[in-house]
């Protein structure tokens, strides 16, 4: 997962690989293609025509679809085809495309704000102080939204300048039986035929600048957009993918991996299954909720289909062993390289120290953060904090809480609307509180403690009932109200929801400034061991590019298929007969009638591929991503649109942990089928003809 800082070093190996444009085009981040790629903020997308049209994963988009859906229009299962632009619906408030201007390195800066001195607490307030103040100059321009990240554990720091469009509009979605065909029984799985694509629109004021969401913005009239290839892609052919991956932790100690393995995954999976089938057995008699919390549930169990297939990785890889050996190895190193060596070794010592002490209260921190983030009580919480907050000066308060995060947060108040269902969050509530009565007495919260007034199932029950009984922040226009209201308001006030909220907030900030402290005495220590890491590595000719942190990342390969075990060979392409072979009357295989009538008159016009003689549906490539390249464009040597990312194999479910380039596969959408989609299976024909014309 390179940064774009990097591709001068691997301009060969690039070069060798397939790429036919120079490397430098590529590092040019608002030229072509680069300047097409965009973030979502939790996935990728890019632009495919100059009028803002811009194509992500059908999961991507889910949320706002869901948002859009109804029981008496449920786009979630029918899908949706906005006929003319002015058809085109709101994606949600909340709802982004950030847009690449420029990365600027902020290391001396960063790493000025902090003195040898300070504390764990001051050293993080010192760095969260100078990333503030670095983000202001940064967004002093409107319509800029930047950030900074760390790399190698604040080894280094960058600061991150994209444009940021609020105007984001659903324009074609695949019904779900196509975007999300296979459901869970193949995510992760090879072979796939998914069609897990949906376009949206950037929309800005009619000045050209970034807006809220407004009836008469005008379409973004972006200068670099990706040509969908006229080349057929056909295996061994270069690919190339831009995106923001979320998180990978190949760097971590030995000792946080044993934790994840043996504690994190196998605890958060078992109660995500728990809440998981309380909302599957309500969503079956009540097709609200079942709507209302789809893309909460889907979201559950992509994440638990991952942690079990990481365990299942862990396992058969050894890599607890992997892992620890090596780490011996760099201490092993360290101890030939004197000072510095020892230095690094204590570094790593503290580090150790600072883990086992994350592990005294885990079990604690995510039942009651459980508690505390559902629903309203999650969404109060906010707004009290926010209220607090507001009694300082905007440099003073908290990320997260500033002037900047205001249009954030009032979309999260309306958005709730659609996400939350009284009855079933009394559930979810009642779930997490029966979790929170079995905590031993030392891990409790005393808040929580005097609110729920006992120790059993009765307790519980009496609390959530009353709870629930006893306020109306259910309804929109009383949270809107509470947007508005001061501190001193919502500490006089008598609603349960705002009680519980009012008084949490005194424990919840004391555990917040802990995670601080350490977060700071990590930021003292982690870029010390990770700088040796990088040094050792480099002393064997060995790559070194940082962990994955949601900034944009470039990876490349080629079109392949693997051998999973003894006897067994995938090749990279699977077919229209292979999606219809799996079709059947119930989901997640209850392929369109439509779909499979035309794929049994072999129906593929222009889109057939001659040397498969079929059309294509998903294909393999050996290229490393994770989480937040989903919806990622996939480009051939030419940068080309060739497909978009939406899912890994099963062998690289472990991957953020240890990466094995002999097994791990990406899984994408072959842009072949999409066009097919939308030109004869659930025809759009305005927006092929944008595409088509997007081409020349």
């Amino acid at each position: 997962m390179w940064v774009p800082q990097q591709l001068g070093e691997i301009a060969g190996p690039l070069k060798k690989a397939g790429l036919v444009l120079s490397p430098s085009e590529f590092a040019d981040l608002t030229g072509q293609p680069m300047g097409a790629v965009v973030s979502l903020g939790g996935c990728t997308a890019s632009f495919i025509s100059p009028n803002g049209l811009v194509a992500t994963n059908h999961h991507c988009a889910y949320g706002g679809i869901q948002l859009n859906s109804t029981p008496q229009n449920d786009l979630l299962s029918n899908g949706f085809i906005a006929a003319t632009p002015a058809d085109e619906v709101n994606a949600g408030p909340n709802s982004r495309i950030f847009v690449m201007d420029s990365i600027t390195d902020v290391s001396a800066r960063m790493n000025a704000a902090v003195t040898a001195g300070m504390d764990g607490l001051q050293r993080q307030l010192a760095l969260e102080n100078a990333s503030k103040a670095i983000v202001a100059e940064c967004e002093a321009e409107a319509g800029f939204r930047c950030t900074v990240s760390s790399f190698f554990g604040g080894v280094q720091y960058r600061l991150f300048k994209q444009i940021e469009i609020r105007d984001v509009r659903l324009v074609y979605a695949p019904p779900g039986s196509i975007g999300n065909y296979g459901g869970e029984v193949d995510n992760w799985m090879w072979p796939r035929h998914t069609g897990d694509f949906t376009l949206i629109r950037a929309y800005v004021g009619k000045d050209g600048k970034p807006a809220a969401y407004a009836k008469d913005n005008v379409p973004y009239r972006n200068k670099h957009w990706l040509r969908v290839a006229a080349d057929p892609l056909r295996e061994g052919d270069f690919v190339m993918v831009a995106g923001y991956p979320g998180r990978t932790n190949r760097y971590a100690l030995a000792a946080e991996f044993e934790n994840t393995e043996n504690w994190s995954y196998p605890y958060i999976s078992r109660n995500l299954k728990n809440v998981r089938d309380l909302v599957h057995t309500a969503g079956k008699t009540d097709k609200d909720i079942e709507i209302k919390y789809a893309n909460t549930v889907r979201g559950w169990e992509n994440t638990l289909k991952n942690y079990d297939g990481q365990l299942l990785g862990f396992r058969k890889s050894g890599a607890a062993a992997i892992k620890r050996a090596d780490e011996q190895a760099v201490m092993a190193w360290l101890d030939k390289q004197g000072a510095k060596g020892k230095t690094a070794r204590d570094a790593h010592a503290k580090l150790v120290a600072l883990h086992m002490q994350d592990r005294t209260t885990q079990e604690r921190d995510t039942v009651v953060g459980s508690i505390a983030g559902l629903g309203l009580l999650g969404n109060a919480r906010g707004l009290y904090r926010l209220a607090v907050e507001n009694t300082k000066p905007n440099a003073e308060r908290t990320p997260g809480f500033q002037d900047r995060d205001r249009a954030r947060i009032e979309g999260g108040v309306r958005e709730l609307q659609n996400r939350y269902h009284p009855a079933m969050e009394k559930q979810l509530m009642s779930y997490w509180l029966g979790q929170y009565i079995q905590l031993p007495a030392a891990s409790r919260n005393p808040a929580l403690d005097a609110w729920l007034g006992g120790n059993d199932a009765a307790a519980v029950r009496r609390a959530v009932d009353g709870l629930y009984a006893g306020t109306r922040y259910g309804e929109l226009a009383e949270r809107e109200k509470w947007l508005k209201a001061g501190k001193a308001e919502f500490e006089a006030s008598n609603d349960s929801i705002v009680k519980l909220a009012v008084a949490l907030y005194p424990s919840l900030l004391a555990v917040e400034n802990t995670g601080k402290a350490r977060a700071g005495e990590y930021a003292k220590y982690r870029p010390v061991y990770m700088q040796a890491v990088i040094d050792y590595k480099r002393s064997r000719g060995e790559a070194v590019y940082p962990d994955a942190n949601s900034s944009l990342r470039l990876t490349y390969g080629n079109v392949t298929g693997y051998k999973p075990q003894d006897g067994a060979v995938y090749v990279p392409f699977t077919t229209a007969e292979g999606m219809a072979a799996k079709a059947g009357k119930d989901e997640p295989f209850n392929a369109p009638k439509r779909v499979l009538d035309l794929v049994a008159a072999k129906d593929y016009g222009r889109y057939a591929d001659s040397k498969l003689g079929t059309l294509p549906v998903n294909f393999l490539s050996n290229l490393d991503i994770t989480g937040g390249n989903s919806g990622s464009p996939v480009m051939n040597g030419k940068g080309e649109l060739v497909g978009l990312a939406f899912d890994g194999n099963w062998e690289s479910v472990s991957s953020n942990w240890v990466y094995d380039g002999s097994l791990n596969r990406m899984i994408s959408v072959d842009s072949r089928y999409m066009l097919w989609i939308i030109d004869k299976a659930f025809p759009a024909p305005n927006v092929l003809r944008e595409i088509n014309e997007s081409r020349k």
